[in-house]
């Protein structure tokens, strides 16, 4: 007489035992239960809170600054131009006598809009990579490493000027992906050296035991498992790609000389503060600041709450 068998066969592979099923499921569960308390953790956190509201702030004025602008940040005024804060002008005037704040308002759209769409860009294309090069090793992984050695050797600055000038181009859409081009391998390698490790351990082994093919090993198994290192290295980017654009726009690269970009902002006026004309390169350079140290303060709290 038989005994009932507590083992699942899989066609075409070897036995998969409903033990190993159940340790699996509770391993889940487990995984789960831990992000869950990660998050709330997250929540606890002061500076990521404030972050977030930093952040938020200037997320609003990137949506709606048109609308929330108190004065036109086109409209000039040439009897008022170079004027420090006053009751009409809170944040001053600039060369052309436009209001300072609202053009700080409407400048956010360029310079976080950018900043993002090259980091969004970076990290899917990192991620791709990172994945592919962390999996299956060897030949693969060495030669995407050694072209993304490559594009990482180039200073990012100097870089984005060469592209720009040689394509003659003052489109920020051209910065946007000059900063994912050289992003990409940055993202990629904290993408593999995820990998590397999370693909030696159990749970990619009974992956390939279902016979589970190569794409949903890597999406489904092994992408959740590391996106807390990737959401750091994305935030982390994030940061350094807003300083990148701030930088570009006030060398001339990118934004025109009529943009209301912080960093062309900064451009037009920093000469005359020798006249005492401080606000119109002040608010615009503490914008900037802002917005990074808001970005920084949630990154800062990510890798604490998920990097344990």
């Amino acid at each position: 007489m038989s005994t009932p068998s507590n083992s699942t066969i899989v066609s075409g592979g070897p036995t998969i035992s409903g033990d190993q099923l159940s340790v699996r499921a509770r391993a889940e569960e487990e995984v789960r239960a831990q992000r869950k308390e990660r998050f709330a953790l997250l929540l606890r956190r002061p500076s990521f809170l404030i972050g977030v509201l930093i952040s938020g702030f200037w997320l609003a004025c990137a949506l709606f600054g048109s609308a929330i602008a108190p004065q036109d940040p086109a409209a000039q005024d040439l009897m008022a131009k170079l004027q420090n804060p006053t009751a009409k002008h809170w944040f001053g005037t600039d060369n052309l006598g436009r209001d300072v704040l609202s053009r700080v308002i409407v400048g956010t759209r360029v310079i976080l809009f950018v900043a993002f769409g090259a980091t969004v860009i970076a990290a899917i294309f990192g991620t791709i990579i990172g994945l592919v090069a962390g999996y299956f090793k060897g030949m693969v992984d060495e030669i995407l490493m050694r072209v993304a050695d490559v594009f990482m050797s180039m200073p990012t600055i100097v870089f984005a000027l060469l592209i720009t000038a040689s394509i003659k181009s003052d489109s920020m859409l051209v910065v946007l992906f000059i900063i994912a081009v050289v992003f990409t391998p940055i993202i990629a390698r904290t993408v593999r050296a995820s990998v590397l490790g999370e693909a030696e351990l159990e749970y990619v082994a009974a992956a390939r035991l279902r016979t589970e093919n190569t794409r949903h090993i890597l999406f489904k198994e092994l992408l959740p498992n590391i996106l807390p290192s990737l959401l750091v290295e994305f935030t982390v980017r994030l940061g350094y790609a807003i300083f990148a654009i701030a930088t570009l726009s006030f060398l001339g690269a990118g934004a025109g000389p009529d943009s209301s970009d912080w960093g062309t902002q900064v451009a037009n006026h920093y000469a005359f503060m020798n006249g005492l004309n401080w606000s119109a390169t002040v608010f615009p350079a503490l914008a900037i600041a802002l917005l990074a140290i808001g970005v920084n303060l949630i990154q800062d709290g990510l890798a604490e709450a998920f990097e344990r």
